[in-house]
C-alpha cells in the first residue's frame, strides 16, 4: 500500500517544515515501517522537507523486503545506513538535518556528525510518534484483528486452566493457541501470576503450581501485521474468598469508570483519575501504582500515556488500553485491560470482547 505511506511522509514533511529542517533522519524502527511499510532491524530514512526524494536505507538482508513493501522509493543498500544517509544529506547540501534524539545514542550521534559535512542538526522530538497516535483505517482494522485473535486463544485456553497445571504451562497455552489462530507472534512476553505472584503486576511466569482458591491474572495479546493487542484478565479457581470478590468488583468499577470518561477531547489525565479515584475511595489508593493505559499499534506501549499528571487530550481514532489493578502484597491481585478506540461520535468502541465477569473456574 505505497499510497498509504506516501500520505504518511507528507504529514510528516510538514513537521519537517515547521522545525526549519531541510529533512529529517528517521532511525526509530516503528517510525521507518510507518512511513515507509518496511519492517526490519536494520533501516533508516532520509526524508526531505519537501517533494519525493527520501532516501530509504537498509542492508542486503531486507533487499528484497524493501523493493516489495516501498517500491516507490528510492533504495539504498548499505550496512551502516546511518553513516551513509547522513554523507548522502552532506552530497544533497542540505543545510539542517532534524534527527530523532530520543532513539539515538550519543556514540551514535557524534559519528553521524562527523560525516554531516557543514549540515547541522536539531532534535526531531517525538513528531512521528506523535502522528502514529491517530490511526488510519487499516491499521485500526490490524488493531481489531490481533484482538480477536486474542480472545479467541483465551477463549480455547480456559478450559484447560485447573489446579496443578504451572503458570509457565498456561502462558505457554496462550502463546500456542495464538499462533495457531494466525498471530504472527505474542505481542510481548505473557504474564501468568497465581495466587500471591498476582500482587506483582509484571511477574514473570514461574513453575508455581495453580491451586483451588487461587486468582489467576492473565495478560498477553498477538501481534497481527505488525499491530499489538493488550488485554488482561483475572480468573478464580473455585470459588472466590470474600475479599478477592470485593477487589474483583473494585478493579471492575474502576475500569468501567475509565472507560466511560473516554471521549474525544478528553484530557489523558482526566481518564486516568476518573478510574484511580474509584480505588482511591475504597482505601485502596497504595495499591494501584502504575498507569490506567496506553497507547497501542506498532509498538506494545506508545502514545498516548493515560497515567496521573499525563497531558494531552484524546482524539478520534486512538486507541488505548484502560487497564487498573488492586495488588495485595503477599496475597494477590486484580488487573482487568481491554483495547478501546476513542470515536468521534462520543465514547470508544471496545476491541476485546471476552466477558469481564469474573469467571470461576
Amino acid at each position: 500500500m505505497p499510497e498509504i505511506h506516501a500520505a504518511r511522509r507528507r504529514r510528516a514533511q510538514e513537521l519537517i517544515r515547521a522545525k526549519d529542517a531541510d529533512a529529517a533522519l528517521i532511525t526509530a524502527g516503528p517510525n521507518v515501517r510507518y512511513l515507509t511499510g518496511l519492517a526490519s532491524s536494520n533501516a533508516a530514512l532520509l526524508l526531505p522537507a519537501d517533494g519525493d526524494r527520501a532516501l530509504l536505507a537498509t542492508d542486503s538482508r531486507y533487499t528484497g523486503a524493501a523493493q516489495r513493501d516501498a517500491p516507490d522509493l528510492e533504495l539504498l543498500v548499505e550496512r551502516f545506513i546511518e553513516g551513509t544517509l547522513a554523507t548522502e544529506a552532506s552530497r544533497r547540501g542540505l543545510r539542517k538535518l532534524a534527527f530523532e534524539a530520543q532513539e539515538m545514542t550519543v556514540e551514535r550521534h557524534g559519528e553521524l556528525v562527523t560525516r554531516l559535512d557543514g549540515v547541522a542538526t536539531v532534535p526531531f522530538g517525538h513528531a512521528i510518534e506523535a502522528l502514529r497516535t491517530v490511526k488510519d483505517r487499516e491499521e485500526l482494522a490490524k488493531i481489531e484483528v490481533a484482538c480477536q485473535l486474542s480472545d479467541a486463544a483465551l477463549a480455547r485456553v480456559l478450559p484447560q486452566i485447573r489446579p496443578g497445571l504451572e503458570e509457565r504451562a498456561v502462558a505457554l497455552l496462550l502463546d500456542h493457541h495464538m499462533a495457531l489462530l494466525g498471530a504472527e507472534r505474542p505481542a510481548f512476553d505473557t504474564i501468568v501470576a497465581s495466587g500471591p505472584n498476582g500482587a506483582i503486576p509484571h511477574h514473570a511466569p514461574t513453575g508455581r503450581v495453580l491451586g483451588r482458591g487461587d486468582l489467576v491474572t492473565m495478560d498477553f495479546g498477538a501481534l497481527h501485521d505488525g499491530y499489538h493487542a493488550d488485554m488482561t484478565r483475572t480468573v478464580a479457581i473455585g470459588p472466590p474468598a470474600g475479599w478477592q470478590r470485593d477487589i474483583y468488583d473494585l478493579v471492575a468499577a474502576a475500569q468501567q469508570a475509565g472507560i466511560e470518561a473516554l471521549e474525544d477531547g478528553v484530557e489523558a489525565g482526566a481518564v486516568d483519575a476518573a478510574a484511580r479515584e474509584v480505588i482511591e475511595a475504597a482505601g485502596h489508593a497504595e495499591h494501584f501504582q502504575h498507569g490506567l493505559g496506553h497507547g497501542v499499534g506498532l509498538e506494545i506501549h506508545e502514545a498516548p500515556m493515560l497515567g496521573y499528571g499525563r497531558t494531552g487530550k484524546l482524539s478520534d481514532r486512538v486507541p488505548v488500553t484502560v487497564e487498573p489493578g488492586v495488588y495485595l502484597p503477599g496475597q494477590g491481585g486484580v488487573r482487568i485491560e481491554d483495547v478501546l478506540v476513542v470515536t468521534a461520535g462520543g465514547g470508544a468502541r471496545i476491541l476485546t470482547s471476552t466477558t469481564r465477569e469474573l469467571l470461576v473456574l
